[in-house]
């Protein structure tokens, strides 16, 4: 399969995962795009879905699924997601569309975080894609000063804000030995918004397509 095929795949299998009658918490980025397009199919099986990005919500109106305010209290039985990168311990990265505030917030109150990636993000220490941070625009400077002193190469991700109206700094060669450790760190930093570090709350399930189908994985 090509990588196209692999996360075709693994967003139909996450089809398994939906909860009928349910509003469910519906990811940003290309391999949940293709979530989206399986989801459309039985739409008529949830209540509705909640956004983690006003793409995902434009593109969720367009094939005609609700969806609902997280601040509604709709009770989220499980969120789909894909990631830039995960590990053996299903700690992710995540952000490279910028849109992770928003996704930490949903997975964080999903009862299940299921992600769907291709076998490319499986790697054994985080850190080869660039760990993206949103901050707050004042404290730019600051943070990439801050995100020096722990070994990274800060780059401002140019012409982009956040859907929260924030910037985007993308940290290069990092290797992320201790991912929860590293999470308080940086989140710990005067003008984070949030780190793109998924260890705290990591993935669940892990659905990775490969040459030779769908591998489940759990941690």
């Amino acid at each position: 399969m090509t990588q196209d095929e692999m996360k075709k795949a693994v967003a139909k299998a996450a089809i398994e995962y939906v909860v009928d009658d349910a509003v469910i918490g519906v990811g940003t980025g290309s391999t949940a795009n293709q979530f989206i397009d399986c989801l459309a199919e039985i739409k008529t099986r949830i209540r509705g879905a909640v956004a983690s990005s006003e793409e995902t919500r434009r593109r969720l109106v367009a094939k005609g699924v609700p969806v609902f305010d997280l601040n509604e209290g709709h009770d989220i039985p499980v969120y789909i997601d894909g990631a830039d990168e995960f590990d053996r311990n299903l700690c992710l990265v995540k952000g490279g569309g910028g849109a992770m505030t928003r996704e930490k917030i949903i997975a964080a109150v999903a009862k299940k975080f299921v992600c769907i990636a291709d076998a490319s993000k499986k790697v054994a220490v985080l850190g080869q894609f660039p760990l993206p941070i949103e901050v707050i625009p004042m404290a730019r400077s600051y943070v990439a000063r801050e995100m020096v002193k722990l070994g990274g190469d800060p780059v401002y991700r140019e012409g982009f804000v956040t859907d929260n109206g924030n910037i985007i700094l993308d940290i290069h060669n990092l290797e992320i030995a201790e991912p929860v450790k590293l999470e308080n760190i940086i989140n710990n930093i005067v003008g984070v918004v949030t780190v793109g570090l998924f260890a705290k709350r990591g993935a669940d399930i892990v659905l990775m397509g490969h040459q030779e189908g769908i591998e489940v994985i759990r941690p």
